[in-house]
C-alpha cells in the first residue's frame, strides 16, 4: 500500500483532522502543536475540540501505530519517524501548516504562524520534501513561503481545505473534490497522490489559483447566506414565506438546497476572516469588489435586525426599551455541532441585547456542565469563565438546563440550530417564562408545537412573521 511520512503542523480543527485522516488511508503521521498540555492529552486519546467521529479515529490510529502527537514543528519534522530496528529515526516527507491565519488589521490574513514555522524548520527539512499550506492563506503565500525557506530543494503546495466543523472527519474522508496547486508538476502529483483512496475528483493547477479557490468559495456561501437574509426580510414585508421560496428555488440545480436558510447572520472561524481577507486581495489588485462588501454590509445589518424583532416582540415597538428585560438565549455557538464561540453570530447579537440593557441567560448543549460536577481541565472552552454569578460568557450567564433559561424570561432566542431544541418540553417551558415569547432566528421550531404550547412563535420570513397562541 502507498504511504508517506507526514508531518502536520497545528493540531487544532483542520491540522488534527488532517493528521488523524491522512493516518486512517494508511500513511505514516507525526502531528505537531507548541501546546505539550494539548500534546499530553491527545497522546491519551483526549481530544478537546467537539467534532463527530474525530475522538475515536485519533484514539484508532494512535492504537495503531500510525499517529503519533510531539511538542514543536521541529521535532515533527526531523527524525521524528520510526524507522528499522537499529536505525536512527526518518525525516517527513511532506509537511503540512495547519496553522492559525486569523484576521490582522484592516482584514489582512495575519501569518505570522505560518512564518514562524517556516523559520524553524527551514534547516531541518529533508532534501526533496514538500511544504503544503494547507491552512487558508492569501494569493502569493505559496511563493512568499519558498522565499522564506530558500531551499531549491523543497518544494511549496497549496492544498486548501474545505472541511465544515461539525463534519470535518465526513468531509475530508469525502470530499467534492482535491484541490493541489504548485507550479512544479511533480510536487503536486505528490500531494495529490496522499488522496488517493478516496477517489475523489483533483484539480491540479497553479499556487495562486489555488489558494484564490478557497477564499472563492467561502465568500460565495457567504454572499448565499446574505441573499437569503435579505430575501427572508423581503418576504415579511410582501407577505410572502421564505420556506417556500426557498423550496422552489433550490430545486434549481443551478442553485441547489444549502446554505439557503435564513439566519441570525453568518460567523465562525472562516467566512467572517475570509470575506474580509479577500476584500483585502482584491484591494491590493486595485479592484472595487462591491459585490463582496454588500456581502458583508448585509451580515453585519443582519445582527441589528434581530434585535429589532426582540424589541418588537417584547415591548411591541421596534425601538423599544430593552432596559432590566429578561432574555433567555438557546445556543450561542456559532452553529451547531461544535463547541466553537469564534465570531459567533449568537455572540455578535447578544452583545447588541446587553448594550440596549437586557438581562442575558444563555444554554447551549456543548457548553452545559453539571453545576456540581469538579471542573475537567481537559475539557475547557475558551471563552468560557467563572464569574460573580456562576459560569459566564461575555456577560451571558451560563445555565446547565433550557428550562433554567426559560425562567422569568420575557422572551426565549433561538440563536443556533441544536436539533435539540425542537423536543425540549415548550409547555414546560411557558409555564416558567414571565411573557411566553419565542423569537427563532433559525426557523428551527415547528410553529404549531409553540401555538399548542400557549406560545407566540417568530421566526425570519414566514408568513406573517409571528404565530400567536
Amino acid at each position: 500500500m502507498f504511504t508517506r511520512r507526514v508531518a502536520v503542523v497545528g493540531a487544532g480543527y483542520v491540522g488534527l483532522t488532517t493528521g488523524a485522516c491522512l493516518a486512517s488511508l494508511g500513511h505514516q503521521v507525526v502531528c505537531a502543536d507548541i501546546d505539550a498540555a494539548k500534546v499530553e492529552r491527545l497522546r491519551r486519546g483526549v481530544v478537546d475540540i467537539v467534532e463527530p467521529g474525530l475522538a475515536e479515529m485519533v484514539v484508532e490510529q494512535v492504537s495503531a501505530g500510525r499517529l503519533s502527537f510531539v511538542v514543536g514543528a521541529a521535532s515533527a519534522v526531523s527524525a521524528g519517524f520510526p524507522a528499522d530496528a537499529g536505525a536512527e529515526g526518518l525525516d517527513a516527507e511532506i509537511v503540512f501548516l495547519c496553522l492559525p491565519t486569523p484576521m490582522g488589521v484592516g482584514g489582512v490574513a495575519d501569518l505570522r504562524a505560518v512564518e514562524v514555522v517556516v523559520e524553524e524548520t527551514r534547516e531541518l527539512l529533508a532534501a526533496g520534501a514538500v511544504v503544503v499550506n494547507k491552512s487558508t492563506v492569501p494569493v502569493g503565500t505559496a511563493g512568499r513561503t519558498a522565499e522564506l525557506l530558500d531551499r531549491a530543494d523543497v518544494a511549496v503546495v497549496s492544498n486548501p481545505e474545505f472541511l465544515r466543523e461539525g463534519s470535518a472527519v465526513h468531509d475530508f474522508l469525502n470530499p467534492d473534490r482535491i484541490v493541489v496547486g504548485c507550479d512544479t508538476a511533480e510536487a503536486a502529483e505528490r500531494v495529490a497522490a496522499l488522496y488517493a483512496r478516496l477517489g475523489a475528483p483533483t484539480v491540479l493547477t497553479d499556487a495562486a489559483s489555488a489558494e484564490l479557490m478557497k477564499y472563492a468559495a467561502n465568500c460565495f456561501l457567504a454572499m448565499k447566506l446574505s441573499y437569503v437574509n435579505a430575501m427572508a426580510e423581503l418576504c415579511e414585508r410582501v407577505g410572502a414565506d421564505i420556506g417556500d421560496v426557498t423550496e422552489g428555488i433550490g430545486y434549481d440545480r443551478r442553485i441547489g438546497q444549502a446554505f439557503l436558510s435564513p439566519g441570525p447572520g453568518w460567523g465562525g472561524s472562516c467566512l467572517p476572516k475570509d470575506t474580509h481577507a479577500l476584500l483585502q486581495v482584491a484591494d491590493a489588485a486595485d479592484f472595487e469588489f462591491r459585490l463582496l462588501r454588500a456581502t458583508i454590509d448585509t451580515n453585519t445589518r443582519q445582527r441589528q435586525r434581530i434585535v429589532d424583532k426582540v424589541r418588537q416582540a417584547v415591548t411591541g415597538r421596534r425601538a423599544g426599551s430593552l432596559t432590566r428585560v429578561r432574555l433567555g438565549l438557546l445556543g450561542l455557538t456559532f452553529k451547531a455541532g461544535t463547541d466553537d464561540l469564534r465570531d459567533s453570530p449568537a455572540l455578535a447579537i447578544a452583545a447588541l441585547l446587553r448594550q440596549a440593557g437586557a438581562e442575558l441567560v444563555g444554554y447551549d448543549p456543548a457548553l452545559a456542565t453539571d453545576p456540581t460536577a469538579p471542573a475537567d481541565p481537559d475539557k475547557t472552552v475558551l471563552g468560557v469563565s467563572e464569574g460573580p454569578g456562576g459560569r459566564e460568557i461575555d456577560g451571558i450567564r451560563l445555565v446547565s438546563d433550557p428550562l433554567e433559561a426559560a425562567q422569568g424570561a420575557e422572551a426565549l432566542v433561538v440563536l443556533t440550530e441544536w436539533p435539540m431544541f425542537r423536543t425540549l418540553d415548550w409547555a414546560s417551558m411557558a409555564g416558567v417564562m414571565k411573557q411566553p415569547t419565542v423569537i427563532d432566528t433559525r426557523n428551527l421550531l415547528d410553529p404549531a408545537t409553540l401555538r399548542r404550547a400557549g406560545l407566540t412563535g417568530i421566526g425570519l420570513g414566514r408568513r406573517g412573521a409571528a404565530v400567536t397562541a
